[in-house]
């Protein structure tokens, strides 16, 4: 019974002992605490310092036998574990000072008073294994208590029974192995070791089959809702069930049941070491070396299905429908048709090695229900499996995969429709994960599904600490393949808790093994149903609330579902028209949700009997955007997730700040408002405090009304009930609001001098002195109104002295409170005329009116009673009590504000007092004023008054006004006009007669005022005949010849206006000018020969006169030409030039055409040359004929001149004398640009 301490250097003492002998020394190392357990099961803890010394902590007596050899172990460091060779084992919890028992079950195999040798704990794995007396191995497992759970889990339910082992003999000593999870078992005779042997399970053709222990199965019939146990004669690896038969192997030996009714009998038995095995009616099929043996239930070969060594060997078999698919050891795949006596090929061999990653192998293999399609899972070279699932497409001779792992964009992604759901390479809870099992439908050949759990590899410690404890990791995931669409996501969720593993589906169902002794705890799975202890079953999402539905039904729903998953809503709902189950509508208004078809979702709402949510949908369809629509709908249907993400995706956040609110996210509300609906913040904080006021955080809801400025109403009413509390909180806060509130609540109480000073620190005013007159110290009152200028205060004070008839202050107060009605009547009632006039000065134009009478009907000072008029805008009776009392001054004031909006009669009235005055300009402007345009007009013109340009303007009346009509309006702008030409105001008359259209006389006013720049600019933009003509006359009239742009504006203008007579007149004379001052008769004929040409176009008012004209032309046009060739000949043959002049000189029409002193100054010139100085002399006497003396200068030089007479011997004559030298001048020569301009024309 005593303990001994060894230290490092080999030295023994002992540091304590027991009363008994020691059975067992436990160390927890991490807390240096020794555990003792003697013999008689006393238990007692020893805390142990570096130097060994142990200081008991506690001692207990543990319960159970003490004469049985006792299995002690230590769990965790704080859990002890005793068999004592009892029924139950014993467990003691250091911790939690706590102790409980387990016990195996009898309906689990154990047998009553089955007793408890040994106990082993293996902590990789969380298993407890215990042998018993009667030769069984009982396993638990050890479950982690959730965190979010509201209570620990507590005593025995952390462990759950998992199964049991049947061995012979007594067990003595167990111990789990270090590796591979090995169970070493001493029963006396003999030592065996355990490996871990996989569950046995099948589910087919609603006959489920679950193994309880290696020998012992838990049969349920769906179809009858029976459950059995069968127990058989040897250990089984696998099992096949049909509704007809139960095949039990171990791969040395198969055994038949066959079912009847209630019972099961032995239908067969044989030897056979085939590893799989698969049923189809009455047939087995095992398999052996590059062979599939088509076997009777008694073992006898029927039939051969041979395969090639290529091929490889059948490894793996599966039945679905009437096609069985093997799958070979050289990853080849071929299927056969078994709805035939004999099995016939249905699809060629397929070889998949190529396909498969790393050279793998095929580890799983599964067919659908018309074998079109075929599942593998497919195993990588290590042995693990692969996270890809291979399909094939028997059809299509097709192979894809789907990948578990596959990124966004990276192998095979799953359409999910528009939207559904999401693709499970989507879900970042699934990257992770690879495929456990996989089954089709065993009627729906679209229909698969599959379990998926987390690769060991890539899971943490963590994780796989939990993963033995929690299914949450693992996936169901299930999926409608079709050719047209390919692999569609139809639904996922995690497997539920209590179940196990996944047995396969048939609709409308998933069928699931559940665990060992686990009952369902909290909430059931939705629309789940426990069938069996060992057996569940869980309806399909969209056949939720179904039930067990006929054949049809189930049709239409899986189509319905379908069609859900391809996004096809019309189809879907076209296939569920009939169906009458609120569960189906419900499921199709949430699939509205994510398709968005609102127009389908309000009739699923009917049917479903949803009124509510009818109506808030019919309300949310004013809002614009789409989603918002949408999200309303998803609160309707509970998908607060999906109406938060609508809410987002549109940005209406103030929709989803209500939506936080209405759903109690408050702290998501308030910072939605806070960084994106800041218009509804203040509105978020008051309903957050009310709600918390609710539930009763007042200090929290208090903040919350601050925050949103609404403390000063609601804090005092939240605290109306703790006066205490307010109180302090209203002197806290020094609010202005919460003081006046606050003192009126003392007032009401009577308290009236607290009030006051409260009153005091609100600043009101008005209250101080109502509580100050109340008390009676009115001049206490009066301080503070004077002081403070208060309207309301003052009013006040001003009744209470009226009350008192002091009428002196009362008028005062009433003054500053800006009453001035209140003061005038009092004014009024005592004869106080003089403050009456200045009250009424200030106040409303009805109180000045009011004073107004009260002067007029006293009689005296009528000058106040007409300004007091005249102010309050009552004109008519101002002019006329100024009228009658003759107050002329008066009246020009009143006369000033006089406007358009005055009364037209009142206006005449004024303008003919300002005309017998002799005020014109006055009685002019309140004419116009009245819109007397035609009497304003005619004063106008009776006193000789300027019209200025404003006052023209203020006669003008606008094109759109309704006072005249046009024709009048036309008439008084000309009479405007008129009398503007009258007084030499030639531009406003245009602009007068522009305003009444009246064009020409326009222009006749601006030839008038002969400003040529504005004449030009009028013609330009007036476009008329008769006012382009005149413009031209009027440029015609000035020095044109100087000036090239007017020459152009008369070409122009006479063009314009189609006058070619007039314009061959001018160009008549443009010849002229050029004879006359240039003697330049080239451009002369250029000029006559444009002048000949409009002629000839002019239209003839009398064709023989013009015959004449267009005759005379063209005689004075040869003549002229004559000349020109003689001038241009003369060099070269001077007789002949001065043959032709002599010729010219002898023609009728001479004069008409050339001027005598430029031919005979030609000649004269020519003979001086050659020296004749006779002939020239002759010459020059005819040309004194004929010219002027003084003219001679301008034909003949004065040299030429003197050379002539001194060559004829004939003295000069004064009379010859030069007197002009401008012969041949060049100074302006603008008008011979005339004939040029004509030419290019």
């Amino acid at each position: 019974g005593s303990v001994h301490y060894v230290n490092e250097k080999g030295k023994t003492r002992q540091v304590l002992s027991t009363d008994s002998l020691v059975r067992k020394l436990l160390l927890l190392e991490e807390r240096d605490v020794l555990l003792v357990i003697t013999e008689n099961l006393q238990l007692s803890l020893y805390a142990l310092n570096p130097e060994g010394e142990a200081e008991e902590l506690m001692k207990v007596k543990l319960s159970g036998k003490t004469a049985h050899s006792a299995d002690i172990i230590l769990i965790d460091h704080s859990l002890v574990v005793t068999a004592l060779g009892e029924t139950v084992i014993r467990f003691w919890d250091l911790d939690r000072d706590e102790n409980y028992i387990l016990s195996p079950d009898v309906q689990f195999g154990f047998e009553g008073g089955e007793c408890i040798n040994c106990v082993s704990y293996c902590s990789a794995r969380g298993l407890l294994a215990a042998g018993t007396s009667k030769g069984r191995v009982a396993m638990w497992r050890k479950t982690a208590g959730s965190n979010q759970s509201t209570r620990a889990v507590e005593g025995k339910e952390k462990w759950k029974f998992q199964a049991s082992t049947e061995l012979e003999g007594n067990v003595t000593q167990i111990k789990w192995g270090s590796r591979k999870n090995l169970l070493a078992v001493n029963s006396l005779s003999s030592v065996v070791i355990l490996s871990e042997q996989a569950m046995s399970a099948h589910f087919h053709q609603q006959v489920a089959v679950v193994q309880v222990s290696p020998s012992l199965f838990n049969v349920t019939t769906f179809s009858t809702g029976a459950t059995h146990s069968l127990r058989v004669d040897m250990n089984v690896n696998g099992v096949f069930a049909t509704k007809d038969a139960l095949v039990f192997w171990n791969g040395k030996q198969v055994t038949v049941f066959e079912c009847s009714g209630d019972t099961f009998r032995s239908a067969g038995s044989f030897p056979c070491d085939s590893p799989v095995l698969s049923v189809h009616g009455e047939n087995l099929y095992t398999v052996e070396p590059y062979r599939v043996q088509v076997r009777t239930w008694q073992g006898t070969v029927k039939q051969l299905l041979v395969f090639s060594e290529a091929e490889g060997s059948p490894c793996l078999l599966d039945v679905c429908g009437n096609f069985l698919a093997v799958g070979t050891d050289l990853a080849h795949l071929k299927i056969f048709d078994l709805s035939r006596r004999e099995a016939k090929v249905h699809c060629n061999s397929k070889d998949l090695s190529q396909l498969l990653p790393g050279r793998g192998g095929i580890a799983s293999v599964k067919c659908n229900a018309n074998g079109s399609k075929v599942s593998i899972l497919v195993s990588k070279a290590d042995g693990n499996i692969d996270s890809r699932i291979c399909f094939y497409d028997v059809d299509m001779d097709k192979v894809t995969f789907f990948d578990f792992k596959a990124e966004q964009g990276d192998g095979e992604k799953l359409s999910a429709g528009q939207g559904i759901g999401k693709s499970v390479v989507e879900c970042p809870e699934l990257h992770s994960h690879i495929p456990l099992c996989h089954f089709w439908d065993q009627y729906e050949p679209r229909l698969f599904v599959c379990e998926a759990i987390p690769e060991t590899g890539l899971q943490s410690s963590d994780q796989k600490k939990n993963q033995a404890e929690s299914t949450m990791d693992i996936w169901i995931i299930s999926f409608f393949s079709t050719e047209e669409h390919g692999l569609l996501l139809q639904d996922s969720f995690p497997l539920p808790s209590s179940y196990e593993v996944l047995l396969g589906i048939e609709v409308p169902h998933y069928y699931f093994a559940k665990k060992l002794g686990d009952a369902e705890k909290g909430a059931p799975e939705p629309g789940s149903a426990t069938v069996s202890q060992m057996v569940a079953r869980r309806p399909m999402r969209d056949f939720i609330g179904l039930g067990d539905c006929d054949k049809t039904t189930q049709d239409a729903m899986l189509n319905f579902s379908f069609y859900l998953t391809t996004g096809d809503m019309d189809e879907a709902f076209k296939s569920i028209k009939l169906i009458r189950s609120e569960a189906v509508w419900e499921s199709m208004a949430r699939m509205c949700v994510r398709t968005q078809r609102l127009d389908v979702a309000k009739i699923c709402l009917g049917h479903m009997g949803h009124a509510r949510g009818a109506k808030a949908l019919r309300e949310a369809e004013q809002e614009p955007e789409p989603e918002a629509r949408v999200a309303m709908l998803a609160i309707q249907l509970g998908m607060l997730e999906d109406a938060e993400r609508l809410y987002k995706a549109c940005r209406r956040f103030d929709l989803l700040n209500k939506f936080y609110q209405a759903s109690n996210q408050w702290q998501k509300a308030l910072e939605t408002s806070e960084a994106q609906d800041r218009v509804h913040l203040r509105t978020t904080h008051c309903n957050y405090a009310k709600h918390l006021e609710t539930a009763g955080e007042q200090s929290l809801a208090l903040t919350h009304y601050e925050k949103s400025d609404t403390h000063r109403f609601e804090v005092p009413r939240m605290l109306s009930e703790d006066l205490q509390a307010l109180e302090n909180y209203v002197n806290k806060m020094k609010d202005k609001t919460l003081w006046k509130w606050w003192a009126q609540y003392l007032e009401s109480q009577s308290d009236l001098e607290s009030a006051l000073q409260y009153y005091a620190l609100a600043q009101d005013y008005f209250s101080l002195v109502r509580v100050h007159c109340f008390q009676g110290n009115i001049q206490k009152a009066a301080e503070i109104a004077n002081e403070t200028g208060n309207w309301a205060a003052s009013y006040h004070l001003a009744r209470q002295y009226e009350s008192q008839e002091d009428i002196k202050q009362a008028v005062h107060f009433y003054t500053r409170a800006q009453a001035f009605n209140n003061a005038i009547r009092l004014c009024k009632e005592n004869n106080l005329d003089d403050q009456l006039m200045n009250l009424a000065l200030l106040s409303s134009p009805e109180d000045m009116i009011e004073a107004a009478c009260y002067y007029e009907e006293k009689g005296e000072q009528m000058d106040r009673a007409v300004m007091l008029y005249h102010k309050a805008g009552h004109f008519s009776k101002a002019l006329e009590l100024a009228f009658a009392t003759q107050q002329f001054g008066a009246l020009q004031l009143i006369a000033e504000d006089l406007d358009e909006k005055s009364d037209p009669a009142l206006l005449a009235r004024c303008s003919r007092f300002f005309v017998e005055h002799a005020q014109y300009e006055k009685a002019m402007e309140l004419l116009l004023t009245a819109k007397k345009y035609h009497e304003a007009l005619q004063l106008c013109l009776e006193q000789n008054l300027t019209i200025t340009e404003e006052l023209a303007e203020k006669m003008t009346v606008s094109k759109d006004s309704q006072e005249l009509p046009e024709e009048s309006r036309r008439e008084l702008l000309e009479q405007i006009a008129d009398c503007c030409m009258r007084q030499g105001n030639y531009h406003m008359a245009t602009k007068k007669y522009t305003q009444a259209g009246n064009k020409l006389k326009a222009m006749r006013a601006l030839l008038k005022s002969g400003d040529t720049e504005k004449i030009v600019f009028f013609a330009g933009v007036s476009r008329q005949r008769e006012i382009y003509i005149m413009a031209a006359n009027y440029l015609q009239s000035l020095d044109w010849r100087k000036d090239a742009k007017i020459i152009a504006n008369i070409i122009s203008f006479y063009t314009k206006g189609r006058a070619l007579d007039l314009l061959a007149s001018f160009y008549d004379a443009c010849a002229q000018v050029e004879i006359d001052e240039y003697q330049n008769y080239e451009k002369a004929h250029r000029a006559l020969a444009e002048a000949y040409k409009c002629l000839s176009k002019a239209k003839a008012r009398s064709p023989v006169e013009h015959e004449s004209k267009l005759a005379h032309l063209q005689s004075r046009m040869t003549l002229m030409k004559r000349f020109i060739h003689a001038q241009r000949v003369y060099p070269e043959d001077p007789k002949e030039a001065v043959r032709q002049c002599e010729l010219l000189l002898a023609e009728q029409d001479f004069d008409d055409a050339l001027r005598h002193g430029d031919v005979l100054g030609f000649l004269l010139q020519h003979y001086a040359q050659v020296q004749e100085f006779h002939t020239a002399y002759r010459c020059l006497e005819e040309m004194q004929k004929r010219i002027p003396a003084s003219h001679l200068s301008y034909f003949v030089s004065p040299e030429t001149l003197e050379a002539v007479h001194r060559g004829a011997g004939v003295p000069m004559s004064p009379a010859l004398a030069p007197a002009h030298t401008g012969h041949g001048s060049t100074d302006n020569r603008e008008v011979e640009e005339v004939a040029d301009e004509a030419e290019d024309s």
